[in-house]
């Protein structure tokens, strides 16, 4: 890898739905790889979270991540965490799921509206317009920024993954303009965290979520807390695009990536 410090905060176990493998072979590639921090951040999507068995996927995985901790002391730091989607649906519950839970980071994110499927799922093709499910979302990005009982939020462009990346639809992010402004200032005055999620240069879409015009406009509104994460399902994702993530922060005005240890927030050199 082309810098010494490469954190890794977004990463999935087989305790995700959507995850591959045990915790136990991803802190194995994590070292192999060099990387410094590793955190799991196993899915939680609140609005199904008894439903679904998200509780147990929050039993197994927290108890994995204190395993690895001490398993790999020496050689990797093992941070614990959650994604918790579309926490801010449910705020009783997943604040009582953080008490819970000795956390060092929790992600907060949005991958469905309500009664709606996730992104992942939905068809974008033809004529379909999509803009009024983009309004509804960016409103909900901004409800979560608001809510700020989570450390970092979330890849957030995530629907232009799909809309954009897997179904090549033109999305006129400028109407978002003064949203996602009010959103990064809500952060902001909530000294929140703001992710860079790389998952998209190994998708379609080719790009980080947000991109560098977003992180940029971060910086000059005066941001400070930034995570990095690969939002990696599969050992060889870990640690992918975090070199070109560093780049972006660099170019941004950034020296230093934030991680979160115990809920607190931490600055990592960029070297």
């Amino acid at each position: 890898m082309d810098y010494k410090n490469i954190v890794d905060i977004h990463t999935h176990t087989e305790h995700s739905f959507d995850g591959n493998h045990p915790a136990d072979r991803l802190c194995s590639a994590a070292a192999d790889k060099g990387i410094k921090t590793l955190a799991f951040t196993d899915h939680l999507e609140m609005y199904a979270y008894y439903r679904d068995s998200f509780d147990e996927t929050a039993r197994l995985s927290f108890a994995d991540s204190e395993r690895m901790k001490e398993l790999y002391s020496g050689r990797l730091e093992v941070l614990s965490g959650a994604e918790m989607g579309e926490a801010v649906y449910e705020k009783e519950l997943s604040e009582q799921v953080m008490e819970q839970y000795d956390y060092d980071v929790v992600i907060g994110a949005i991958h469905n509206l309500p009664d709606k499927d996730d992104f992942y799922y939905m068809d974008f093709s033809g004529d379909f317009d999509f803009y009024p499910l983009l309004d509804e979302y960016f409103y909900w990005e901004l409800e979560m920024a608001k809510w700020a009982k989570f450390d970092t939020l979330a890849h957030l462009t995530y629907p232009l993954r799909y809309i954009c990346g897997n179904y090549g639809r033109e999305a006129d992010m400028s109407r978002y303009s003064d949203i996602i402004d009010e959103i990064l200032l809500t952060l902001i005055k909530n000294k929140t965290a703001l992710e860079l999620n790389t998952a998209g240069l190994r998708q379609p879409i080719n790009e980080t979520s947000p991109g560098k015009n977003i992180i940029k406009r971060y910086k000059d509104l005066g941001g400070v807390y930034l995570t990095v994460g690969s939002d990696a399902h599969y050992d060889e994702h870990l640690g992918k695009g975090i070199p070109a993530a560093y780049d972006i922060a660099l170019e941004c005005g950034f020296d230093k990536i934030t991680v979160y240890r115990k809920r607190e927030p931490f600055f990592v050199k960029i070297e």
